[in-house]
């Protein structure tokens, strides 16, 4: 009976061994942190016009996994394949200057190693700022089954343009307080990717967030920042504002309100008698994903969600149209 209890317990201190390195190893990077914002421009010779009128997309990609994101089913690369040329075929029919992503994979398990921002960028969007801010050897979620886990993923937000972009700039957000340790070690940074763009000479301040999706009040703290950082240039820069907020526009309540009470500010596609949702994208029910912009510096032409994309995200994107005063 005792070398049965010895046994026992050395297989039990085993494996609690075996665990606390596997959790170490797991919720490690893999990328030096330098790395985690780089600008990236493609060498050609190409001469831009100079253009009046001008389009931006914000667009939370999902992965290009449509309505399987964070779902623990099987998700072959055929429905990356076929959603990555469903996205490519939109954007061409769309053609923006300038596109904002949020949670676009650069290698990933979960998508199969495709660098999405590079595939995209092909269209002719020769300048990238990328930002990551998920780096983990290997995600064990969804919990279960084993055989659904996320493994290595390299994720985070990207601008990608047809223009210039400079001063590239990745500003961490305040993380979930009171989160257990085990989720806060493998938790995405919340971020807000600050990049200008040059357009017929002039700088654009972009700021692309993706705030917190399921604690209010760390979303409400982050929105802080986020308006702390975006009053900063709205008066000496054209500035837009652009991102997935996670917040309802219909929500009296929500913290997105503090930035529609904004008179000098001025949000696409918002008409609260119209207003089109982004989410989700097989029954969109809810407005949480928004472009906005500074008024005294910015002409507002023209903005709409953009349906056609379907489901290739579980988000749909949101185009503006606009002219620099």
């Amino acid at each position: 009976m005792k070398r049965f209890l010895k046994f026992i317990f050395r297989f039990l201190l085993l494996l609690i061994v075996a665990f606390v390195i596997f959790f170490f190893w797991a919720s490690s990077s893999t990328l030096d942190k330098s790395e985690y914002a780089k600008l990236i421009e493609v060498n050609n010779n190409k001469t831009l016009k100079n253009d009046s009128i001008f389009s931006i997309v914000t667009y939370n990609i999902g992965y290009l996994s449509g309505m399987t994101n964070n779902l623990a089913v099987e998700s072959p690369k055929e429905l990356f394949d076929d959603n990555l040329d469903k996205v490519i075929s939109e954007i061409k029919k769309v053609n923006p200057d300038i596109m904002a992503f949020q949670e676009i994979d650069f290698d990933a398990s979960r998508s199969y190693h495709v660098n999405q921002e590079e595939e995209i960028s092909k269209l002719g969007f020769n300048y990238r700022a990328q930002t990551i801010n998920w780096d983990k050897r290997y995600l064990p979620f969804p919990y279960w089954p084993i055989s659904m886990h996320y493994g290595k993923v390299v994720s985070g937000q990207s601008i990608i343009s047809k223009y210039p972009l400079k001063e590239q700039q990745r500003i961490v957000l305040q993380r979930v307080a009171d989160a257990p340790f085990h989720r806060d070690a493998f938790y995405l940074e919340r971020l807000a990717q600050v990049v200008k763009v040059v357009l017929n000479g002039k700088e654009v301040v972009l700021i692309n967030v993706h705030l917190e999706a399921f604690e209010a009040a760390t979303r409400a703290k982050q929105l802080e920042e986020v308006l702390e950082i975006f009053n900063k240039y709205k008066d000496r820069y054209p500035t837009i504002l652009l991102g997935d907020f996670n917040s309802k526009a219909r929500d009296e309540n929500a913290v997105i309100q503090k930035i529609f009470a904004m008179k000098d500010v001025g949000s696409a596609a918002s008409d609260m008698n119209n207003l089109g949702n982004t989410f989700n994208s097989k029954d969109p029910s809810k407005r949480i994903d928004y472009i906005f912009y500074t008024k005294n510096s910015i002409e507002y032409i023209a903005g709409k969600v953009l349906n056609q994309f379907g489901q290739v995200s579980d988000h749909l994107p949101i185009e503006m149209q606009f002219k620099l005063k």
